[in-house]
């Protein structure tokens, strides 16, 4: 056991991780609970998972604050900076399934054309962006376990900077392709119990996609800050940054996902034509 300031470059503050951790559990059971009710989509649990992952990482980081050894800041290390990468799959699959939608209606027939753009295709907004982002993840992992080396730490940092990058690029992609799937009519959304309409439902749900990708966006440039400093460096070094643009961040998705679930657009049976598309789920494949 070492100092923890060996390895945080400061001393770490008591209680907010267990808060956080115990935050985190309850927006696991929640959305576990709210996929469950609404019938959703099992990919949707991807959100309970991932919350569950974020409370891990907090134990951990409450656990070197009395107990630092190299094993437990790396897997705090590990379970604070990958798992948020899986709320931004979650949106890839959404904007996919919007996208679907439109094109295995029964006003335009199962099999209709699909649309020219490979862009606006559901598989290549699922796959694509679904391997850019495990592709990221695996970036982001590999750096942090070269970083547990000393002499490789300038190695591990390049590595996760590249990973953080490649999601960054992605993030900005996505947005474009979402911003357009919003303002195209051809696109529509089933109605949730808060929904008066489908353009509401649209609304609603793009409201989700884009705010929260945003967030995690911002997320990400902080990281890239933090690592271009390297350890020592002003904003590695200070803590309430962690917080804000780290923890709150992520927290401030969750609370969307919680306010605006997906889960009642995709209920997996149809809903009225008029107020917007959608078939059963297990007549959609990827």
């Amino acid at each position: 056991m070492v100092d923890p300031a060996y390895y945080f470059s400061y001393t770490p503050m008591n209680v907010a991780p267990e808060v956080a951790a115990a935050i985190f559990i309850g927006f696991s059971v929640a959305l576990a609970l709210k996929t469950a009710k609404s019938r959703g989509p099992r990919w949707l649990l991807i959100l309970s998972v991932t919350a569950f992952s974020e409370a891990v990482g907090y134990a951990f980081r409450a656990v070197c604050i009395y107990w630092t050894t190299l094993g437990t800041f790396t897997a705090m290390s590990l379970f604070l900076l990958l798992p948020p990468n899986a709320l931004a799959l979650t949106n890839y699959k959404t904007l996919g399934e919007v996208v679907k939608s439109a094109y295995h209606s029964p006003q335009r027939g199962y099999g209709a054309e699909p649309p020219r753009s490979i862009f606006l295709r559901p598989r290549f907004i699922t796959w694509f962006f679904f391997t850019s982002d495990v592709f990221s993840f695996l970036l982001q992992g590999a750096g942090v376990g070269i970083s547990t080396q000393e002499e490789q730490r300038t190695l591990g940092k390049q590595t996760i900077l590249t990973g953080l990058a490649v999601q960054l690029f992605f993030f900005a992609a996505f947005l474009c392709i979402a911003s357009y799937v919003f303002f195209d009519r051809r696109f529509t959304v089933a109605r949730g119990p808060k929904d008066v309409d489908s353009r509401e439902a649209k609304r609603r749900l793009f409201r989700v996609i884009i705010s929260t990708t945003l967030l995690l966006y911002l997320r990400s440039i902080y990281r890239v800050a933090e690592f271009v400093g390297g350890y020592g460096s002003k904003v590695y070094g200070t803590e309430w940054l962690f917080y804000v643009f780290d923890t709150v961040m992520v927290m401030a998705s969750f609370v969307i996902y919680m306010q605006s679930f997906i889960g009642y657009h995709f209920q997996g049976h149809d809903s009225d034509p008029k107020d917007g598309i959608m078939v059963p789920m297990n007549r959609l494949v990827l």
